[in-house]
């Protein structure tokens, strides 16, 4: 995990260290995106030998888990929250439903009918 935080992260900006660890892996994930697609390719392609295919399994399993999708997990960028987040707006009930009653989320009101 300390392998890919960065060294001068500004940790002000962050609430907890739950927050900052999801942040480090959304970067990793899209550092290793593009490697990762290619070794999957390479091991669905049967047209390929089977001694390259189990090469880049091999590669693709000695991957750091941080570079795999299933490592992010949506917080909420205001409480840290994991649970009950909205994904346009990256929140949580919560913190959500003040914002939108203080006005400051853009386009969102009070509904009444």
């Amino acid at each position: 995990m300390s392998q890919f935080r960065a060294k001068n992260l500004d940790i002000s900006s962050f609430i907890n260290i739950k927050v900052i660890r999801d942040h480090t892996k959304r970067k990793v994930y899209a550092q290793h995106e593009t490697e990762r697609q290619a070794l999957r390719y390479i091991i669905r392609n049967t047209t390929l030998s089977q001694r390259m295919r189990a090469h880049a399994q091999l590669q693709l399993s000695q991957m750091h888990a941080y570079t795999r999708f299933t490592q992010i997990r949506n917080r909420c960028i205001e409480a840290g929250k994991a649970r009950g987040v909205f994904r346009a707006f990256r929140m949580a009930r919560y913190p959500f439903r003040m914002n939108a009653l203080a006005g400051n989320i853009p386009g969102v009101k009070k509904a009444s009918w």
